[in-house]
């Protein structure tokens, strides 16, 4: 989901959930601390969801995470710094999200044949 530059991705999370195929269970949420909120946590959860969120330094009660599957989030990270090294994915010129994803689809095929 495509979020305007001042809007937080957290608040879509529901959304971008919602969106998964039912063929494609959902077993853990890796996200970062941004996405540290007992209001996401709680979500997860109540759909049988395993959070994987470090927690934020200013949390008086720190939760433990899953330190194993939050390291695999560095494969998501890469791709993404190598998406950006593409000036139109890294700029967003696009003012339609279907262009916009268009353009991520044609750049991701041209990194994953590299």
């Amino acid at each position: 989901m495509i979020t305007p530059g001042q809007q937080h991705d957290s608040t879509v999370v529901d959304a971008v959930l919602e969106v998964v195929p039912d063929a494609c269970p959902i077993q853990a949420a890796v996200m970062d601390k941004a996405y540290d909120s007992d209001e996401i946590r709680a979500n997860l959860k109540e759909q049988k969801i395993k959070p994987v969120i470090p927690t934020k330094s200013n949390r008086k009660k720190q939760i433990r995470h899953d330190k194993k599957l939050y390291a695999q989030r560095n494969c998501v990270e890469r791709l993404v710094g190598k998406l950006k090294q593409f000036r139109a994915v890294a700029t967003r010129y696009e003012k339609l999200a279907c262009t916009f994803l268009a353009i991520v689809h044609v750049v991701a095929a041209f990194v994953m044949a590299r």
